[in-house]
């Protein structure tokens, strides 16, 4: 509660104010959308990349192929121009091949075009294990390389026609096959299931005279690198034949003697029949190229987005959207609802004074504790607007009774116009005067028209004035009346004006102590103000009715007798006069034990004490 009287506003907790809510249902949206959107654009740029890249490896790998079969199927490069340029349109790549020492052979692109910076590849079908149609090849040399080991036509027909028979051999059987003719032309039989142990006559693996004349060339190239490494067993070394569907192979061994796998004298002999049959195929390939390959002079490879791509990213876009919406209805729902109880509420009637319930507790519920509070005060104010209006008829109406009923029976010859009567007269036409002196005072405090004039004051002299001005009172009544000054405090106020407050205070406390009670008026300075205390020893002021004592004729007896008490004008002209000074006014009082009323005001500049007023001319 603040000195006005006021209810401070509770302080929200930051978890439940409506700005955080907000902000947070914010955030979420937000990291919900660019973690959807950063995942989408991930995902979406490396599908993309790896497209890109197995399509651009695919190419990659296909010319190579192509270049290699040329290559294995040509003794020099004369002529590949054409292959070179066919397969450039093909992928859209500009594709250069030159020799070990970059002396060009063919290119796609305009003559005078520079190389790229580094080869991507060498084509040599001697010594590759890039292509492949059923993975590696061990030797390392293109199976498209036959040399010597080409059949004839008469030899490869009659392979063929046992081929035939083999595979009807295996029909019977019930296993598929395929007559697959190699690179030399060999006819061979492919199959996935076991080869029926009746089909195997052994005369389809049987070499041709070609063939046998090219594998005892190679076995004696063989001997003849195995002794030149000194190699004991070369006599020994026999090659046979190996038929498989990417071509003819060679299989070796030494006979009589036993070298184990993967041994030093295993891996002389394998060296020595690689590099035999290197050397016999090397006359019918072409030499060893270098090939380059670049963007070219056409539109490089592009990657268009997918359907599916598509329907992902306005799947989740969408679902981003729902949830958007979602969030945002129910934070909104939540948020207008009190809004709208509110809004019912104030459009009610005011006699009604209607009330909403309060159910959260941040700004909205606020909200509705201010207006439910707001009603209250409503509520209370039109029940003292009402009271004030039969209090002011009740004090209004006693002393113009009086005076009317003496009137009547004097005028009637009753009682005579003596001194007496006048004097009673007089003192009900007081009475009257003062009760439409204090309505004026309050009248002009609404209006905001109360006019000070503010001078250097000193709160002894004050307090010696009022003292002095109720003192018969206080000996009539049989009650001490004493002040009490610590220092000298100087007050900026109305002199008039705090007589008139401190006055009404002095009278009431007279009023409720009995004989042989203290009223005292003390001063003193606390920091920068003033405070002023009136104290009595009377009858006090019951604890539920001590934060009424300044509401308008508010009287906490109800007969409201003039014995018993005044209009009930007098602390609300208090409080009006000591808030037009800037200072404040409380109310401590326990039943039995007396009331102490304290004016906090102002005081002069210059510290405890006070700096002495001007000199007045």
């Amino acid at each position: 509660m603040s000195r006005s009287g006021i209810p401070r506003t509770p302080r929200i907790p930051l978890r439940k104010r409506l700005l955080v809510r907000l902000l947070v249902a914010t955030v979420l949206i937000a990291v919900c959308s660019v973690a959807a959107t950063a995942w989408l654009a991930v995902e979406t740029t490396t599908r993309a990349l790896e497209q890109e890249q197995g399509q651009v490896l695919a190419e990659d790998m296909d010319v190579l192929a192509r270049l290699s079969g040329y290559a294995a199927t040509h003794p020099e490069w004369k002529g590949v121009g054409e292959l070179v340029r066919s397969l450039s349109e093909k992928t859209g790549r500009r594709i250069a091949l030159t020799t070990t020492d970059r002396t060009l052979i063919a290119d796609s692109a305009a003559p005078g075009t520079s190389l790229p910076p580094r080869a991507a590849a060498t084509v040599d079908p001697l010594r590759t294990d890039t292509y492949t149609e059923r993975g590696a090849q061990r030797s390392g040399v293109d199976p498209r390389v036959v040399g010597p080991y080409r059949l004839t036509a008469v030899e490869s027909a009659k392979l063929e026609k046992v081929a035939l028979q083999r595979q009807k051999c295996f029909s019977r059987f019930g296993v598929e096959s395929s007559v697959v003719e190699t690179p030399s032309g060999r006819p061979v039989l492919s199959s996935d299931d076991p080869t029926p142990y009746d089909c195997g006559d052994g005369r389809l693996n049987t070499p041709t005279p070609s063939e046998e004349k090219a594998f005892a060339d190679l076995t004696e190239r063989a001997r003849d690198c195995l002794a030149r490494q000194d190699f004991r067993f070369a006599d020994s070394l026999l090659v046979s034949f190996d038929f498989t569907e990417g071509g003819v192979g060679a299989r070796y061994h030494l006979k009589g003697v036993d070298v184990p796998p993967g041994s030093e004298n295993a891996r002389t002999v394998e060296n020595c029949v690689d590099s035999a049959r290197r050397a016999q195929l090397d006359p019918y390939v072409a030499p060893a190229a270098e090939l380059f390959l670049g963007g070219g002079d056409r539109t490089a490879v592009r990657f268009d987005m997918s359907s599916d791509n598509k329907t992902k990213i306005f799947g989740v876009a969408g679902l981003v959207l729902v949830v958007t919406v979602a969030v945002t209805t129910v934070v909104a729902t939540r948020l207008v609802r009190p809004l709208r109880a509110l809004t019912a509420a104030a459009q009610q009637p005011p006699e009604l004074h209607v009330r909403v319930p309060v159910t959260t507790r941040d700004e909205t519920g606020i909200l509705a504790a201010a207006f439910n509070a707001l009603t209250e005060r409503r509520e209370r104010l039109e029940a003292q607007r009402k009271a004030m209006v039969s209090d002011i008829a009740h004090e209004l109406r006693s002393p113009l009774t009086n005076i009317r009923g003496w009137l009547e029976v004097t005028k009637d010859g009753v009682v005579p116009p003596d001194r007496e009567l006048l004097t009673s007269l007089h003192e009900e036409a007081l009475v009257l005067q003062r009760v439409i002196d204090d309505l004026q005072d309050l009248a002009a405090a609404d209006a905001g028209t109360l006019r000070v004039h503010r001078e250097p004051v000193r709160a002894d002299e004050l307090l010696g004035q009022v003292a002095a001005a109720h003192r018969v009172a206080a000996d009539s009544a049989g009650v001490a009346l004493r002040t009490e000054v610590a220092g000298e405090p100087w007050l900026d106020a109305d002199p008039v004006r705090m007589r008139q407050a401190l006055g009404n205070l002095v009278s009431n406390a007279l009023r409720h102590t009995p004989a042989g009670g203290t009223v005292a008026l003390a001063a003193r300075y606390e920091g920068d103000d003033v405070v002023l205390e009136v104290a009595d020893t009377g009858s006090g002021i019951a604890p539920e009715d001590l934060p009424h004592v300044f509401d308008r004729f508010w009287r906490a007896e109800k007969s409201r007798s003039r014995r018993t008490g005044g209009s009930g004008l007098g602390l609300p002209i208090v409080r009006h006069l000591v808030a037009a000074h800037g200072g404040t006014v409380q109310a401590a009082s326990a039943p039995g034990e007396g009331s102490v009323f304290t004016l906090r005001v102002p005081g002069l500049a210059g510290g405890a004490g006070g700096p002495g007023p001007a000199p007045l001319e």
